[in-house]
């Protein structure tokens, strides 16, 4: 088995979150939250506003930790166990533009609602649904507006 550590970020500009559309050869296609592998000496958060921007083109701001997300999958002749950490990113803008190299076809901010049925994946889901309750928490006692 081998163990994976990848961050993220759940970017929200005006209540709307920033996803990305992956399609790798047609085998591998729908919406994700950018992230990405840790680099050797990068602290979590490095690696997530590393990820946000070159997968998206945005830079973010962390605003909080999120949580974690595990789980596992077929790599060869291998069982890779990932984790992800999360983490609440605001923007400034809602300029994006996808990292083609990384076979990411489009990016653009959608509603919560459309959002979460837009994600791929159910852990995503589950993040997502964290990080736009924290940040609705935030709007509401105002502490939203400080974090630009």
């Amino acid at each position: 088995m081998i163990e994976a550590t990848s961050c993220g970020g759940i970017v929200i500009f005006h209540g709307k979150i920033l996803l990305l559309y992956k399609n790798f050869r047609n085998r591998y296609e729908g919406w994700v939250l950018p992230k990405g592998t840790v680099e050797q000496g990068e602290t979590h958060e490095q690696t997530a506003l590393r990820e946000v921007r070159e997968e998206t083109g945005v830079s973010a701001r962390i605003v909080e930790y999120i949580g974690a997300s595990e789980y596992t999958f077929s790599a060869q002749a291998d069982v890779v166990e990932k984790s992800v950490h999360w983490y609440l990113m605001s923007s400034d803008s809602y300029y994006s533009k996808p990292q083609k190299e990384e076979y990411f076809m489009d990016s653009g901010y959608y509603k919560y609602h459309e959002a979460y049925h837009l994600l791929k994946f159910s852990n995503e889901k589950i993040m997502l649904e964290k990080a736009y309750a924290r940040y609705q928490e935030l709007k509401r006692s105002s502490s939203w507006n400080l974090q630009h």
